[in-house]
């Protein structure tokens, strides 16, 4: 267990300074205490000067000024992908300043489209922001219940071993909004109900040695024979390097697995839950190229794997900054402004995006940052055959289900960290009541649970869902829960159902990502779904507004020189 837990609060003021980003986020609302750790850290306790966030009032009482922190940020900031992202970040705020800024349009406010508009207008263009729905946040977004209360898309994780996320946080200057958890990763035990193992990673080992200790010292998941064995079944991916990671998207995990010789209950103990958490499949679905990217991306670096929970929900506390940061600079960003058609000029490229209510916007330069389902669907007919979005066809969505229950208790078998479940039908989840500021409570526990895989499960009622949600609860709380709710019992709860999530990363689908820049003129991509070196994963959807943005950048002259054709035909006409 790390040494150091650090909890302070005091009720240093009465009046809030909330920013005000109008219809885009809720006013945020305090309560009176003082945040503190699960009761199975250490207790150890010191204080710190980190920035505050204002807490929730309730009955008329003054705010109380909340300081926490879970663990000091790791020290990211001179590893070698944080410095290269940093300077991708550098070129769009050093560029030169445009003559005639681009007039861009981006449907799609999720961190994909949230981040092309930010670079954009780093680089001193003009995104206009366009998301259909009246939330910020595509699949991080969140919704208020009618106590107040935060319901999620899905339960996010900031892992350190994410540059371009990392990056993003220190330049809105919201570095502090992320509470960072010992470096452990925690399995619950099936054949143990009730217990967990874990793999802790020591801070006085650098990568990928303090991962291969985690994994000697674990010996309650894998025996000694098996350790070896999977050690050398992953001899070629590290001597092969990304050459060999890449050529592996043509096998499953589990045929990986078996043509290295590795028992099948390697995969069972371990790699079930990673497959299950990484992509929301089992291991005989997935690709082995998502498994070998994360080990090489959460392994290779010492503080990779190391995880952080944002402090409240995605929509305030992160896309709204992003948002204020853009319309600081001019850009724009518009809710409720759904897309029903991609209008064509007669040599196939865009001639404006028509909305929902009949109207039309015209730009020097389009941009779809939506999920690749929504794309395939407005995809006008005569681009269906271009090679470039044929390949779309394999693409398709994973169905997701994110379950919230509020209990009437404190749940004591639990820690302040994300955890794995191991479950036939969940694949994480946390006690968000301790692990999150905003959401903490210290007399009833609100878990949140991924439930995966879901394909079966998307269509049955929320009902149906909790029953066995709760049935597999009472496995891992066995003490605490049972399925009849003789002990904990149900407050209230909310499902989320995303039919299409990140893309299914089955085999053979790493040729049919496509770049940022289209074949058309004028028209790009943006969603963890496109080609960048990172998973179908918050990272991988900030990257690709990075490149997607940098690709408009430059076209810049191309872009300009269209306009200007345009606006010439039209004279003439």
């Amino acid at each position: 267990m790390s040494q150091w837990a650090c909890v302070s609060a005091a009720n240093l003021s009465c009046q809030a300074s909330i920013i005000n980003t109008q219809k885009l986020r809720n006013t945020p609302r305090c309560d009176d205490f003082s945040f503190k750790g699960s009761e199975f850290m250490a207790q150890s306790c010191r204080f710190l000067s980190p920035q505050a966030i204002y807490g929730r009032p309730r009955n008329g009482a003054c705010p109380l000024k909340v300081v926490c922190v879970d663990y000091p940020r790791p020290d990211l900031d001179n590893t070698a992908n944080f410095l290269e992202a940093a300077y991708f970040s550098s070129t769009f705020r050093a560029s030169p300043r445009p003559a005639k800024p681009l007039k861009v349009v981006i449907v799609g406010a999720g961190l994909a489209g949230l981040a092309t508009a930010k670079y954009l207008a780093d680089a001193g263009h003009k995104p206009i922001l366009l998301e259909a729905r009246d939330v910020l946040g595509g699949k991080v977004a969140a919704w208020k219940d009618k106590d107040g209360d935060w319901y999620e898309t899905g339960l996010h994780i900031f892992f350190g071993a994410y540059p371009n996320i990392q990056n993003l946080f220190g330049e809105l200057g919201i570095d502090d909004r992320l509470q960072w958890k010992e470096h452990s990763m925690i399995f619950a035990m099936p054949s143990k109900p009730g217990e967990f193992s874990r793999f802790d990673f020591p801070e006085v080992l650098p990568a990928p040695l303090n991962g291969i200790w985690a994994i000697l010292k674990n010996n309650e998941m894998l025996t000694w024979p098996e350790k070896i064995k999977f050690a050398i079944g992953l001899l070629p991916a590290i001597l092969g390097g990304q050459a060999y990671v890449e050529a592996q998207d043509g096998l499953s995990v589990k045929d990986w697995m078996r043509k290295q010789g590795i028992p099948d209950r390697v995969t069972t103990e371990v790699f079930i839950a990673m497959s299950k958490a990484l992509n929301f499949i089992n291991p005989d679905e997935l690709s082995m190229q998502c498994i070998l990217i994360a080990l090489n991306r959460f392994l290779q670096e010492k503080h990779g794997s190391k995880m952080a929970f944002l402090d409240g929900s995605p929509p305030e506390r992160l896309c709204a900054p992003i948002v204020d940061h853009i319309q600081s600079l001019g850009g724009e960003v518009r809710i409720n402004s759904r897309i029903q058609k991609i209008e064509l000029n007669k040599d196939g490229t865009v001639k404006s995006f028509v909305l929902n209510n009949g109207s039309m916007i015209e730009a020097d330069a389009y941009v779809f940052a939506t999920p690749v389902d929504i794309l395939k669907l407005l995809l006008p007919d005569n681009w269906k055959e271009i090679p470039y979005f044929k390949k779309l066809e394999k693409l398709v969505g994973v169905p997701v289900i994110n379950v919230h229950i509020w209990f009437d208790r404190k749940l004591k078998n639990t820690y302040d960290h994300l955890l794995f479940s191991r479950s036939a039908l969940l694949s994480v989840y946390a006690d968000m009541s301790v692990t999150c500021k905003e959401y903490y409570n210290p007399n009833q526990s609100m878990l949140e649970l991924v439930f995966a895989p879901a394909e079966e499960w998307i269509s049955r009622s929320d009902s149906e869902i909790i029953d066995a949600t709760l049935k597999e609860l009472a496995k891992l709380f066995p003490d605490e829960i049972a399925a009849d709710q003789s002990k904990a019992k149900i407050l209230k709860y909310h499902v989320v159902k995303t039919p299409r999530s990140v893309y299914k990363t089955v085999p053979g689908c790493e040729p049919c990502r496509p770049l940022q820049r289209s074949p058309l003129e004028g028209f790009y991509l943006a969603g963890d779904y496109t080609k960048q070196k990172y998973l179908a994963s918050m990272e991988g959807a900030v990257l690709s507004g990075k490149l997607c943005a940098q690709a408009i950048v430059q076209d810049y002259e191309l872009l300009v020189a269209r306009g200007q054709t345009r606006v010439a035909e039209a004279s003439v006409r």
